[in-house]
């Protein structure tokens, strides 16, 4: 069974709150998929709905904590050694286009460390969630990365950047990295929501996922799931700035440093 702390069961509960109402939003966006001015004004209100459930359910039993969240920003509070790291749906273009695959994701950080973590996907009801030192889970059963340790067996996950994002000289680093993993490994995958792309990695069901330019609220919990899982995650130098920089690289200890040093090489070019 998994390890629940006082704050994880706090975490885990405001999630499904949040999470039964997005149910009912999503069910309301696949209606509107037929309509000409489409669900995005809808989406974003669904999105600040969950986003006010979630801090008014972690305020409401950790009053002092403050509050880091895609929408609001940051929530002050006068407890200066907790922080919640909160994206209320990450995925949203997923949702948006009626696609059931995307989350909730909820850390929070202790004294700057993190401690847990909570990723949930309302509609496939999976729960993932880690505490530090006692694991990472998927609702009761314990998680650990894949064992695979040649790139030629690696199935990975990235993030594309898209219309607003990046220069191209990002783009242009990107895409000589995406062509320097097609040429070493089977298959790579981008599902649009980088918290499940981490909770996947966690559960082994990628081999690796790496990213640039992401936002604290992206990764904080997946992060820890994945260290939780026995897997390794630094930024894309090697380092711990993942959450300063949005740059990130997860995987299994084997495949690691093999991607570290091929995505080097590729960002060189």
């Amino acid at each position: 069974m998994p390890y629940l702390s006082p704050a994880l069961n706090v975490m885990t509960s405001a999630a499904r709150k949040a999470g039964r109402k997005l149910i009912r939003d999503f069910g309301e966006v696949e209606n509107l998929q037929i309509s000409l001015k489409g669900p995005a004004d809808f989406v974003s209100v669904a999105d600040k709905r969950t986003e006010r459930i979630l801090i008014e359910e972690l305020q409401r039993a950790r009053p002092g904590y403050p509050v880091l969240s895609e929408e609001a920003g940051l929530v002050e509070g006068p407890d200066k050694s907790h922080r919640f790291i909160v994206d209320p749906l990450d995925g949203t273009t997923n949702f948006l286009h009626g696609i059931p695959h995307f989350a909730i994701s909820i850390a929070l950080e202790r004294e700057g460390q993190l401690v847990s973590g909570v990723i949930y996907n309302p509609i496939t009801d999976d729960l993932f969630t880690a505490e530090r030192s006692h694991g990472a889970y998927l609702n009761d059963r314990r998680l650990r990365v894949a064992a695979r340790k040649q790139l030629k067996d690696c199935l990975s996950a990235t993030g594309i950047p898209f219309m607003g994002r990046g220069t191209p000289e990002e783009h242009d680093r990107f895409f000589n990295e995406l062509r320097a993993v097609v040429d070493s490994t089977p298959g790579i995958r981008r599902f649009g929501s980088a918290a499940l792309d981490l909770a996947w990695v966690a559960a082994g069901r990628y081999d690796a996922f790496w990213e640039h330019g992401l936002k604290p609220w992206d990764i904080a919990a997946g992060m820890l799931m994945v260290r939780e899982a026995q897997g390794v995650v630094t930024d894309l130098k090697g380092g711990e700035r993942m959450l300063q920089s949005g740059d990130i690289l997860a995987a299994n200890e084997h495949l690691h440093p093999q991607l570290l040093k091929l995505l080097k090489a590729a960002g060189k070019l």
